[in-house]
C-alpha cells in the first residue's frame, strides 16, 4: 500500500470510527451493549447462516454473468471470488467504486480472463443489483403508505434515492446509446494528454485504449442480448435481496422484537445507498442509515435497532470481509494497491 492510498484507508476508517462515536452517543451506548448481550445465539447463528445464503446467491449470480463471457469458474471457487470482491468493497472508500478494479483483477487472475472482461463481469453484477433493489423499494413503501402514514424524513430518503437511481440510470443510458462514439473519440481525448508523461507513447496507447473500450462494451452487450441468462441473473440477485431481508428479521428477532418484512424491503436497499459515503464500505454510514430509517417506521427503540444493525452488519459486513480476506491472500492479490 502506497502512502497516498493508507493516508486514504486510515482517514476513512477514522471517519467510521467517528461515525459509530456520535451514533453510539445519540442512542447509548450502554442500552445497545446490554440489547447485544440479551440477544438469542441460535438466532444470531440463524443470521449469519441467512447471510451466507446471500453470498452464496450473488456469487451465483456473478458465475452467470461471467459464463455468458465465456469465463467457466467452478461454484465453490465462484463463491471464495465473490467474497473477496466483497471484501475488495469493504475495505476501500466509496463502496463499489473503489473495490471494483480490485475485485477485476482477482476474477482475472483466477480464471485467466482479460481484466477488461472482468470488470465488465463485476460491474454487471453491481449495475443489475440496482433493477430488483428499485422494486423493492417501489412495492415496501407503496405497501407501508397504505398502512401507515410516510413521514417526511421516510419522504425525503426514497425521493433522493429515486432521484440518485434516477440519474444514475440516465448515465448510463446515455453511455450505452453512444457507446461507439466513446470508443471513437475518448482515445483520442485521453492518449495526448497521458502521452505527455515520459512512460506513454499517446500512439500505441490510444489504440490500446480504443481497443480495450471496444471489447468493453462488447462484453457488455454480450450480457444484455442473452435474455433467458439475464432472467436468471435478475432472479438470483432478487434472491440476495431477500436473503439479507431474511437475515434482519432474524437479527431483529434475536433481541425480542418483531418487524414487518415490507418495511425492511425497502430499508435495505435505500440504507445501502450510504456506502456511497468515503469511507470503507460505507462503515458507520450505512448503520446509521439504518437506524435513522428504521426508527421512525417501527417505533422499536433506538439503541434495540442498532443492536439488531449491528448484529446484521456483522453478518453482511464483517463475515464476507473474514472470508474474502482469506480468499483475497490465498489467490495472492493485493486488496489495496
Amino acid at each position: 500500500m502506497d502512502d497516498r492510498n493508507r493516508r486514504a484507508f486510515l482517514i476513512g476508517i477514522a471517519g467510521a470510527i467517528a461515525a459509530f462515536a456520535v451514533l453510539f452517543f445519540l442512542v447509548g451506548a450502554r442500552d445497545v451493549l446490554d440489547s447485544l448481550l440479551s440477544a438469542s445465539p441460535s438466532r444470531v447463528v440463524a443470521t449469519f447462516a441467512l447471510a451466507l445464503g446471500w453470498l452464496a446467491a450473488w456469487s451465483l449470480m456473478l458465475r452467470t454473468v461471467l459464463a455468458a463471457l465465456d469465463i467457466e469458474i467452478p461454484i465453490g471457487k465462484s463463491f471464495l471470488v465473490y467474497a473477496g470482491a466483497v471484501f475488495a468493497n469493504n475495505v476501500t472508500p466509496f463502496g463499489q467504486a473503489g473495490g471494483e478494479p480490485i475485485a477485476a483483477l482477482l476474477i482475472s487472475k483466477t480464471s485467466d480472463a482479460r481484466y477488461e472482461t472482468s470488470l465488465v463481469g463485476i460491474a454487471t453484477v453491481d449495475v443489475i443489483n440496482v433493477v430488483p433493489s428499485i422494486s423493492l423499494i417501489l412495492v415496501g413503501v407503496g405497501y407501508y403508505a397504505t398502512t401507515a402514514a410516510i413521514g417526511q424524513r421516510l419522504e425525503t430518503a426514497v425521493g433522493s434515492a429515486v432521484v440518485l437511481i434516477g440519474g444514475i440510470v440516465i448515465v448510463m443510458g446515455l453511455v450505452w446509446r453512444y457507446h461507439r462514439t466513446l470508443v471513437e473519440r475518448l482515445p483520442g481525448i485521453i492518449a495526448p494528454r497521458l502521452g505527455r508523461l515520459e512512460r506513454f507513447d499517446s500512439e500505441t496507447l490510444e489504440e490500446d485504449i480504443a481497443d480495450r473500450l471496444g471489447r468493453f462494451f462488447e462484453n457488455i452487450e454480450r450480457v444484455a442480448t442473452d435474455r433467458w441468462r439475464l432472467a436468471a441473473i435478475i432472479g438470483l440477485s432478487l434472491c440476495g435481496w431477500l436473503f439479507q431481508t431474511a437475515a434482519l428479521t432474524v437479527a431483529f428477532d434475536a433481541i425480542g422484537y418483531d418487524v414487518s418484512a415490507y418495511v425492511l424491503l425497502f430499508v435495505i436497499p435505500l440504507a445501502n445507498l450510504a456506502g456511497a459515503a468515503p469511507l470503507p464500505g460505507g462503515l458507520g454510514s450505512i448503520e446509521a442509515a439504518f437506524v435513522t430509517l428504521l426508527v421512525p417506521t417501527t417505533g422499536i427503540p433506538a439503541s434495540a435497532i442498532t443492536a439488531a444493525v449491528l448484529i446484521f452488519r456483522g453478518a453482511i459486513y464483517w463475515m464476507p470481509v473474514l472470508i474474502g480476506g482469506l480468499s483475497v491472500s490465498a489467490f495472492g492479490v493485493r486488496a489495496v494497491r
